[in-house]
């Protein structure tokens, strides 16, 4: 057989192409083993403290429409403190928010709570605002559960005690709701931003 007949060798990669290779894949592999720790004590123990004056507020509302209200401001105010306070911890950290972990954070916790805003409308306009309190901490348990997947442990153990106790309320009697709200947006918030402040800081 002539050597001309054999195929023509392919050149070696550079080796600059295979260190910047080997690198992009160890920076891949650091972000996907990254912990999203940004989530705030500070923030956690606000919105806790929110909680527990709404379910007295609302408790006094004379309509279902007032009632409904109250909590759904409450929620937007709650929501923004935890924001910012993930913002400032992010920042004193020195860490992006949205950096590879805190996308997944995001779109861990982000589905269960748009569904939770949809199945609000749905179940109002039929007339069953009784299953919102049970409705909001079921799946504000479960955002928090698999936002929290990728944080801090305290985190998705919190959204696995809310799941428990929005399984709860829809069992128990309608006329508890506002109470069990209460100790969970309230209770629980105050408990997980306790633990989160004093392991976590911020």
């Amino acid at each position: 057989m002539s050597l001309n007949a054999l195929p023509p060798r392919r050149p070696a990669p550079a080796l600059s192409d295979r260190a910047r290779a080997d690198l992009r894949y160890i920076r891949s592999a650091m972000e996907r083993s990254e912990r999203f720790t940004a989530v705030s004590g500070a923030g956690t123990l606000l919105m806790g403290l929110i909680a527990l004056p709404t379910a007295v507020i609302a408790e006094a509302a004379r309509t279902p429409e007032g009632w409904l209200r109250t909590w759904i401001v409450a929620a937007a105010v709650a929501v923004t403190c935890g924001g910012v306070g993930i913002l400032r911890k992010a920042r004193r950290e020195r860490k992006g928010v949205f950096t590879a972990p805190g996308r997944r954070f995001l779109t861990g916790f982000a589905p269960p709570v748009l569904a939770g805003g949809l199945l609000t409308l749905a179940l109002f306009r039929a007339g069953r605002a009784d299953l919102l309190p049970g409705m909001w901490l079921l799946l504000y348990g479960a955002g928090v559960v698999t936002g929290g997947a990728v944080s801090i442990p305290v985190v998705p153990l919190t959204g696995a005690a809310f799941m428990l106790l929005g399984g709860l309320t829809l069992l128990l009697p309608g006329a508890w709701g506002n109470a069990l709200l209460a100790l969970g947006f309230g209770g629980f918030h105050l408990f997980s931003g306790f633990l989160i402040r004093r392991r976590y800081g911020g």
